[in-house]
C-alpha cells in the first residue's frame, strides 16, 4: 500500500504515478475522501468514548436521586458510542479497500507508457552469426533428448513439459550455480513453501490485475506461488526486523505456478512461456534509503549469472504501465534468442519500496529506536526460461550444444549431442 503521509502532502505525485501506469487517477481522489471519512469517524468515536467515560464518573458521584437519569442518559451514551465504532471499523474497511485499489507510487525516473515504451540502458555482447540455420530450443532439445513437451501434455495438459536426462542437470546445474553465488553474496539460501495463505498472496500485490494468472485452491483457500518472492515477502510478516547491521537477503529455491491467462496463441511452443517452471529469487528487507543503491546491487548479481552462461542481453528499464502493482522501478535483463531474432526476459529485479512491507506489517527500528516501514526488493538468479537462450545460442553445426564452463561441472559434460 502506498504511504497516506505522501498522499495527504503531495496527491499530485501519485495522480501523476497513476497515469504513468495507464490507470485511473481518480482513485487518488477516492483515497482521499476516505482517508478524510475514517479520520472523522476515529474523531466522532474518540470524543463520544470519552464523553461517555466522562459521565461513567458522574454517576459514580450522583446523588440517589441523580443516578437513574444519569443511568439513563449513560445507556443512551454507550449506544451512540457502540454506533461510532460501528461507523469507524466501516471506514476503516472502505480506507483499506481505496489503498489498495492504488499501485505503489512510479519512481521519479521510470519511462511512462507501456510494455513497448521501456528504455534500452545497456546492451552486452553481440548477438552470433551463425554460418548455419539456427534451431529453436525445442528442435535442439527434442533432438538432444532433454526436453519433451509432448508427454508432458499427455501427462498434464498443454505448457507442460519433462526436462530428461541433461536438461534436467542443466537445469539443477544452473539453479546450483545461482544458489552458490547468492551464498558467496551474502544470501541465505531458503527452500519456501510454495502454498501460502490469501493475506500473504494480497500481501505482495499478486491479487489485483494479475490475479487470473495465479493458481488458487478454493477448497483450502490457498494459492500456488508464481515466484519465492511471495513467501519470502511474507516470512517476516507482522515482524520488527533489526537492521542496524545491514539488509536482510534471502534467496529462494522454488517451483512456481502461472495460469498464464490471457496468454493463449502467445509463445505456446517449447518453455517459454509455461504453467510451471523452477527459479531462484533474491528477495531483500532494508532500509527506504537503502533501497535504490540495493536494486543497482540486485542488477549487478544477476549480471554476473548472465556472464556466467555467456549469452548476449540487454537491460532495460521497464515502461511505467508494464511495472506490477508492487513494483516502483523495474530493471529487467533478455537474452538474445537466436530463432527470434529478438532479445527475451532472461531476469527481472524490482524496487517495492515500502508497498508490500507495509501491507505485511513488517518494520525496522530506525536510530532513534522508533518502528518504521522496511522496503523490500526482489530480483531473479536464475530460471528455467534461461535453457532457451543457452540451448540456441551455444548450437552448433552438427546439432550439439556446448555447455558454458561454469556448468560442466554440474553437468558433466561440456557438450550436448543429439541422441542415437
Amino acid at each position: 500500500m502506498i504511504d497516506l503521509r505522501l498522499l495527504r502532502e503531495d496527491p499530485d505525485v501519485v495522480r501523476a504515478s497513476q497515469r504513468a501506469r495507464g490507470e485511473d487517477p481518480a482513485l487518488v481522489d477516492a483515497l482521499l475522501e476516505a482517508d478524510s471519512a475514517r479520520r472523522a469517524a476515529v474523531a466522532t468515536a474518540d470524543n463520544l468514548r470519552a464523553e461517555h467515560k466522562a459521565m461513567g464518573k458522574l454517576v459514580g458521584k450522583a446523588s440517589k436521586e441523580e443516578r437513574p437519569a444519569l443511568l439513563s442518559q449513560a445507556q443512551e451514551m454507550s449506544v451512540k458510542v457502540k454506533e461510532a465504532e460501528a461507523a469507524q471499523h466501516a471506514a476503516d474497511a472502505d480506507l483499506d479497500a481505496a489503498q489498495r485499489a492504488i499501485s505503489n507510487v512510479v519512481q521519479e525516473g521510470a519511462p511512462a507508457g507501456g510494455e513497448d515504451d521501456y528504455i534500452v540502458l545497456e546492451t552486452v555482447g553481440t548477438p552470433r552469426e551463425f554460418d548455419f540455420e539456427p534451431k529453436d530450443h525445442l528442435e535442439l532439445g527434442e533432438a538432444l533428448g532433454v526436453i519433451d513437451m509432448e508427454r508432458g501434455a499427455k501427462v498434464s495438459g498443454a505448457r507442460f513439459y519433462f526436462l530428461t536426462g541433461y536438461g534436467a542437470l542443466l537445469q539443477l546445474g544452473l539453479l546450483q550455480l545461482a544458489a552458490q553465488k547468492a551464498v558467496a553474496n551474502g544470501f541465505t539460501m531458503m527452500i519456501p513453501p510454495v502454498l501460502v495463505r490469501p493475506e500473504i498472496m494480497s500481501g505482495t500485490g499478486f491479487l489485483g490485475k494479475h490475479s487470473a494468472e495465479v493458481y488458487h485452491l478454493a477448497d483450502d483457500d490457498m494459492y500456488l506461488v508464481g515466484t519465492s518472492e511471495v513467501p519470502l515477502a511474507g516470512y517476516h510478516s507482522g515482524e520488527i526486523l533489526d537492521l542496524s547491521g545491514g539488509a536482510k537477503r534471502y534467496a529462494g529455491w522454488s517451483s512456481c505456478f502461472r495460469r498464464e491467462a490471457g496468454s493463449y496463441g502467445k509463445d505456446t511452443r517449447g518453455i517459454i512461456r509455461v504453467h510451471q517452471f523452477d527459479k531462484v529469487e533474491m528477495f531483500v528487507y532494508t532500509t527506504p534509503q537503502e533501497a535504490d543503491a540495493e536494486h543497482r546491487r540486485l542488477l549487478a548479481w544477476e549480471r554476473e549469472m548472465l556472464a556466467a552462461i555467456d549469452v548476449p542481453y540487454r537491460i532495460i528499464d521497464v515502461a511505467a504501465g508494464d511495472l506490477g502493482s508492487s513494483a516502483a522501478r523495474k530493471f529487467d535483463c533478455e537474452g538474445w534468442v537466436p530463432s527470434q531474432q529478438t532479445y527475451r526476459e532472461l531476469t527481472s529485479t524490482s524496487n517495492c519500496t515500502t508497498f508490500q512491507a507495509r501491507r505485511l506489517a513488517v518494520r525496522y527500528r530506525d536510530e532513534n529506536g522508533k518502528p518504521q516501514i522496511a522496503a523490500t526488493l526482489n530480483g531473479t538468479l536464475a530460471t528455467t526460461r534461461w535453457l532457451v537462450a543457452l540451448l540456441e545460442n551455444h548450437q552448433q553445426a552438427d546439432g550439439s550444444v556446448r555447455v558454458p564452463e561454469a556448468l560442466v561441472p554440474f553437468v558433466g559434460t561440456d557438450v550436448l549431442r543429439p541422441a542415437g
